[in-house]
């Protein structure tokens, strides 16, 4: 934990944090795909061609965990995280395409020290990944735990 270390009582609401950029390649959606969600739409070209979505798209899953990722690796909670306790409101809002280029949009909508332990705060959050075009393609709502100051 750093002087920067984003604490509980440094989240306001309306601040809005952003990750770095996320390109989702065609190998990229279809390993992802192989190993965790086998849908042909995933992972044929062919299957995917004559799907609803005309062509391949990555999923969900991926898409959600690749950009927490470029989140947290852009400093994002810098280990003040606790965890949370799930996910609401998760949209899929636009297929995600080889090529595509995505960053996460994370915006503070709720916060609240805990009222039964004094080391930690709960942080509501609005989660948007938003492609290279600028359309919102997912989002999410999440209830984050984050530690207090200490002392």
């Amino acid at each position: 934990m750093t002087d920067t270390t984003p604490w509980f009582e440094t989240f306001k609401i309306g601040d809005v944090f952003e990750s770095g950029p996320v390109t989702f390649t065609e190998e990229g959606i279809i390993d992802y795909a192989r190993e965790w969600d086998p849908q042909p739409f995933h992972i044929d070209r062919a299957a995917a061609a004559a799907s609803q979505f005309g062509g391949l798209i990555a999923s969900g899953m991926h898409v959600m965990g690749a950009l927490f990722r470029a989140l947290i690796d852009a400093g994002f909670l810098d280990g003040s995280g606790m965890g949370s306790p799930g996910l609401d409101e998760v949209r899929w809002l636009a297929p995600v395409r080889p090529g595509d280029t995505l960053i996460m949009r994370t915006t503070v909508t709720e916060s609240r020290p805990s009222a039964t332990r004094n080391d930690r705060g709960y942080v509501r959050l609005r989660f948007e990944g938003i492609n290279q075009n600028g359309a919102v393609v997912s989002s999410y709502l999440c209830t984050e735990i984050v530690k207090r100051r200490p002392g």
